[in-house]
């Protein structure tokens, strides 16, 4: 799904502040963070992510986030060093 620049800036403004409620360990991107992530992003649409070292040295940010946005069927709005977000509009 594509996002509009607009859409993608006030999400971005949005949770500027906020902290991650996801944390992705040394186990990378499992089943139960999966369905965590899954979870959350049907109830906040929007989800704030870290990603902690330990995960980072099998694979790099950017590609476990655009991995979790695949299983989650979310849209990866922005990558910024070890945070990401995810954006999925509810049914």
């Amino acid at each position: 799904m594509m996002i509009d620049r607009k859409t993608r800036w006030k999400i971005k403004r949005r949770l500027e502040l906020e902290r991650p409620t996801v944390w992705i360990g040394k186990s990378g991107v499992s089943a139960e963070i999966t369905a965590e992530v899954d979870r959350q992003l049907k109830e906040k649409e929007v989800l704030k992510l870290k990603i902690q070292k330990a995960a980072l040295k099998v694979s790099d940010a950017e590609a476990i986030a655009m991995d979790l946005a695949s299983r989650t069927q979310s849209t990866l709005i922005e990558v910024r060093g070890h945070t990401f977000i995810l954006y999925r509009s509810k049914e």
